[in-house]
């Protein structure tokens, strides 16, 4: 095997941004079958590599919300691949958020021991790239800094770099994990509440948190080689009901400082619902790796419910899915995940309507999936009325109608998740291939 091929796809992504070339990657930050199978798809058809990063929330060695340890998300990313005939080998899998925050509420010895753990699960089973994070300040924190984050940091990259010299005597072909670090973490999955205060990382801050890293990676004697990115606050934060748009006046002089790094790029967080143009001026300030996540399982629910209340009209003499009213009982009775991210008066509106979609952490849930596949079942069984298209699907009847897609759910699907990746394709891609779509510069939506 060449060295090129040994290589990882975002250390040749670092040295073309710094080249002056405007390339990036998207990741797709979803552990749902289907999602994970509509960006396959869309891959597929334009013949890209696919990264796919679940969180230490979804995934972990106690089964995470999604029920899968990190070996067991491989085989299931390996059997989706399969399934959908994309070849497994164009896929990198991340791993997002690794670190204590699944127990923030633990002793840092207790909280820091799971999540060496997890690093080293996520390294052994073959992720390559790996972002530490280690900005949750734990029980016993009394005093807590930007240069202990960067302390647990790189002593989470030491049991990563351990792990994968045990992985490399077993499999020679592993590739060499990459790491992104950084102090300002946005939260994950978006913010509950809005504010008009600057979200952006401010440059002195930014080389600040790379200086605390070198250090505490120099101390354990640890390469800084393999860093790839920094965290930042791009000040694309999303909640319930708004959305702030990238701004690049704003973070001028961050993309300025950036350049005085030779192998880094900065990753961006909670870039969903952004426009194209927008994803493109990031990439262009160095933001080279934008994450997507809620906003594709925003997707998802929104045609389960257009198809749901298709459902309804049909009069069906056999069992309907309920799936809207399913999925809500299901929220309802487990509210840990969404009950810290909603409040108000309009609580049952933004369990169904919130940007920040907490509904993705139920779709697995056994009577929703059920609901599911009943749904899907009845839609395409069913002779649907194009009036009904145009009423609950007017986004798909010009294309029905031409036969451009067929009126069954993953075509419904893989055209919805499609004209999203497309934003991201536009935006990584050197060239301009890709359509533009646009956005006011603040969105304000009030449920």
């Amino acid at each position: 095997m060449t060295k090129m091929e040994k290589d990882h796809i975002l250390l040749d992504i670092v040295k073309k941004q710094k080249e002056g070339l405007d390339i990036g990657i998207f990741s797709v930050c979803s552990s749902n079958k289907y999602v994970i199978e509509a960006c396959m798809r869309k891959a597929k058809v334009e013949n890209s590599s696919l990264l796919i990063e679940p969180t230490a929330n979804q995934v972990n060695r106690y089964g995470g919300y999604s029920g899968m340890k990190p070996n067991e998300f491989v085989e299931y990313i390996k059997a989706l691949a399969y399934r959908n005939g994309f070849d497994f080998n164009k896929i990198i899998l991340g791993g997002d958020h690794l670190g204590p925050l699944p127990w923030a509420n633990e002793k840092a010895d207790s909280a820091m021991r799971k999540a060496e753990e997890v690093v080293r699960d996520f390294v052994l089973s073959g992720f390559s790239k790996i972002h530490i994070d280690t900005t949750t300040k734990l029980q016993d924190d009394d005093i807590f800094n930007p240069e202990i984050i960067a302390k647990r940091g790189a002593a989470l990259v030491k049991v990563a770099e351990e792990a994968f010299k045990e992985l490399k005597k077993k499999d020679n072909s592993a590739i060499q994990p990459v790491y992104i670090i950084g102090s300002e973490v946005p939260v994950a999955g978006g913010v509950s509440m809005n504010s008009d205060d600057d979200l952006n990382t401010d440059p002195d801050s930014f080389k600040e948190t790379v200086k605390s890293f070198k250090d505490s990676f120099k101390k354990l004697n640890l390469s800084w080689d393999n860093v790839v990115g920094v965290v930042v606050h791009p000040g694309v934060e999303f909640g319930n009901d708004f959305i702030h748009v990238y701004d690049k006046e704003k973070n001028e002089k961050l993309s300025v400082s950036l350049k005085e790094y030779n192998n880094i790029v900065f990753e961006g967080h909670s870039t969903d619902y952004q426009s194209s143009d927008k994803l493109k001026e990031m990439v262009e300030d160095g933001i080279a790796i934008l994450k997507v996540g809620p906003a594709l399982t925003f997707a998802l629910r929104e045609l389960l419910f257009s198809l749901s209340m298709i459902e309804k009209e049909l009069h069906l003499n056999d069992e309907y899915s309920n799936f809207i009213e399913t999925l809500d009982k299901a929220m309802v009775r487990n509210p840990k995940h969404w009950e810290k991210h909603y409040s108000g008066n309009n609580i049952s509106l933004l369990r169904k309507y919130s940007f920040l979609d907490r509904t993705r952490y139920y779709m697995e849930d056994l009577e929703v999936s059920k609901a599911i596949n009943l749904l899907i079942h009845n839609i395409e069984t069913s002779d649907i009325p194009f009036a009904l298209i145009l009423q609950y699907l007017p986004e798909f009847s010009n294309d029905i109608k031409m036969n451009k897609i067929k009126l069954n759910f993953n075509d419904l699907l893989d055209s919805k998740i499609s004209k999203i990746l497309d934003n991201y394709y536009y935006a990584t891609s050197p060239k301009s291939l890709y359509k533009h779509s646009s956005i006011p510069s603040k969105v304000n939506l009030k449920c």
